[in-house]
């Protein structure tokens, strides 16, 4: 079942796209897009039609500056506090979801990671993670990964934003000859996303 409509969040409304599996939903994962792009991104409805064949409601969130029309996205602090007050929302609406695993691609990415305590996630999926700013490697992002929470990184080994190491918690996967758009083969990218959470017993079937 899909259902789309808008939460209203401190920085404006913000578009949420729920997609639900038959049966009882106990684990929700929730995509933010990147920085110019949005959730109709190849690799996020490759991971929405993977992972809700799986038993798991997916729900991608259009940032308010997204639902306003403007392309350059919104501070940091806008962009953190709008996906709080959207987690807290869908909290509320799916009561049974007792497993929240939060994520999106490369600035949701980062968003989710940064966020990730606050909302009281049980893990992230960081798709085409921003290491850093393009021929910026001084300028590494890699301490929002460091949440404590489990992780699963899926990047291109052709990134040119970079590409995280693995650490506690952390888990990278690369994908090869892909780049940050992670276009080349979205359903791939979307099993390596189904099969981790099917790991961590998230998945019902």
């Amino acid at each position: 079942m899909r259902h789309s409509d808008e939460i209203d969040t401190p920085r404006g409304p913000a578009r949420v796209d729920t997609d639900l599996p038959t049966g009882p939903v106990t684990t929700a994962l929730v995509l933010g897009h990147g920085a110019g792009g949005g959730v109709d991104a190849p690799d996020l409805l490759a991971v929405r039609d993977a992972v809700t064949a799986a038993g798991v409601a997916v729900i991608r969130v259009t940032q308010p500056y997204r639902v306003a029309g403007r392309r350059a996205p919104a501070p940091a602090g806008h962009l953190d506090e709008a996906w709080t007050a959207v987690l807290a929302a869908l909290r509320e609406r799916h009561p049974t979801v007792s497993g929240w695993v939060v994520g999106g691609r490369s600035s949701g990415a980062r968003v989710a990671c940064r966020t990730a305590t606050a909302v009281g996630a049980s893990g992230i999926v960081a798709l085409a993670f921003p290491l850093h700013p393009p021929g910026r490697p001084e300028r590494s992002r890699a301490d929002e990964l460091a949440t404590g929470l489990p992780t699963l990184v899926v990047n291109g080994d052709r990134d040119p934003f970079g590409v995280p190491e693995p650490g506690p918690g952390v888990e990278v996967v690369l994908r090869p000859g892909e780049r940050h758009d992670l276009r080349g083969d979205p359903a791939a990218t979307a099993a390596v996303v189904r099969d981790w959470l099917r790991g961590r017993g998230w998945t019902p079937r």
